[in-house]
């Protein structure tokens, strides 16, 4: 990872009169973060929908004076967008519950598992529970066998999240469960044979270390932890299940709550806690979804942009966990499995043209650009014969 993320930034999306979206950051005087001031940002949002939400100038195009081509593709997708549902690939959501330990986790942890189950039922999702029968001895052993049993290719996602507590001996990270404990090493290696979408979500403390051995192509890890020695009780997993499909998180309000917006928004009420408390933050989550496994925390994030990444080459973490979303709106659910798939892509190339847009001439890049765009516009227009 980077330099240490600067202490203190809270994310918080408004929306300004002018119907775009405004990032706000604030830090308190005299705790280190280096002075984060509060500053505006332009709409950050990734999603190219058929009725945008954000009307500023576009930061997908870099606020080249594009606005014929974004024309087209909204003149086409509006024209062109199906009215009826198509069949969608079912996520899974596995829900892992860790050994308990006290009482008064033990709630935390239901709690979560409870909100995590709602949301699932609510997406329609396909719901999986490990941990919770009475009388379990070897949960490892059960988790190997569902994993093991789960399709490893195709275009569902499978969503794993961890609900406990983790431990870091200053060699191997552990999620605690009845019976022995899964390793970072154990997970990587049962999952490595999957291609399809996995997200890894460890809520417990000292999960920092699972980041780097999980990250991989068409992989999203959020961890609670930086590193494995933050072994205190992480408050990030419950602060998640709340916001997984609350509108309140729905930063962009394009009317689905997405995983980073429930990243941002956990890690701000994180620490809100903390300040709240007057306390020293003793946890400080992070998402990958670059694959780089070195991750990205919340303060980071200018809106639902990264502005800062940890040295390399990969693209900024969060444009990944930003098209992954539980619960999905209408207009999300009508689109095809391919047809999301091939969205997603190209605006992973859209994002990536324009951090790449230095490299090119103007003249050059708004003819990328329109190439792109006028797939985007192909897709949407395509997606109107399914119904």
């Amino acid at each position: 990872m980077g330099p240490a993320p600067k202490e203190g930034f809270t994310v918080n999306m408004k929306r300004n009169p002018n119907g775009g979206c405004q990032a706000r950051g604030s830090s308190p005087d005299g705790d280190g973060s280096g002075g984060f001031k509060p500053r505006p940002a332009p709409c950050s949002t990734f999603r190219l929908s058929p009725a945008p939400r954000c009307r500023e100038r576009s930061a997908i195009t870099g606020g080249a004076p594009l606005g014929w081509l974004i024309g087209l593709l909204v003149w086409l997708t509006l024209g062109s967008w199906p009215l009826h549902a198509t069949t969608n690939a079912v996520p899974t959501v596995l829900l892992v519950f860790g050994a308990p330990g006290d009482p008064e986790f033990a709630a935390q942890f239901v709690e979560q598992a409870s909100l995590w189950s709602q949301a699932s039922e609510t997406a329609g999702a396909r719901k999986l529970e490990l941990g919770r029968t009475p009388g379990g001895t070897n949960d490892l052993h059960d988790l190997k066998q569902q994993l093991e049993a789960e399709p490893k290719a195709g275009l569902a996602e499978l969503w794993v999240v961890l609900i406990g507590h983790g431990t870091f001996d200053g060699k191997e990270a552990r999620f605690n469960l009845r019976g022995p404990d899964l390793t970072v090493t154990e997970l990587a290696s049962i999952l490595k044979p999957f291609t399809r979408p996995v997200a890894v979500i460890n809520t417990a403390s000292a999960s920092g270390p699972f980041l780097k051995p999980l990250a991989g192509p068409n992989r999203i890890v959020i961890t609670a932890t930086r590193s494995g020695y933050e072994t205190s009780f992480a408050r990030f997993g419950l602060e998640l299940a709340r916001a997984a499909a609350s509108p309140v998180a729905d930063l962009d309000q394009d009317g689905q709550t997405s995983l980073l917006e429930s990243f941002l928004h956990a890690s701000a009420n994180v620490l809100d806690f903390y300040r709240t408390q007057s306390r020293l933050a003793s946890e400080h989550a992070l998402i990958d979804d670059n694959g780089d496994g070195f991750g990205t925390p919340a303060d980071w994030f200018r809106g639902l942009r990264a502005t800062q990444k940890a040295e390399g080459k990969h693209a900024l973490d969060g444009l990944r966990a930003h098209q992954w979303h539980l619960v999905r709106s209408a207009a999300e659910t009508r689109l095809t499995p391919e047809q999301r798939t091939r969205r997603d892509r190209l605006e992973v190339d859209v994002a990536s043209l324009r951090d790449r847009k230095a490299e090119f001439t103007e003249i050059e890049y708004e003819a990328r650009l329109e190439i792109l765009l006028r797939e985007l516009a192909t897709l949407y227009r395509s997606s109107a014969a399914v119904r």
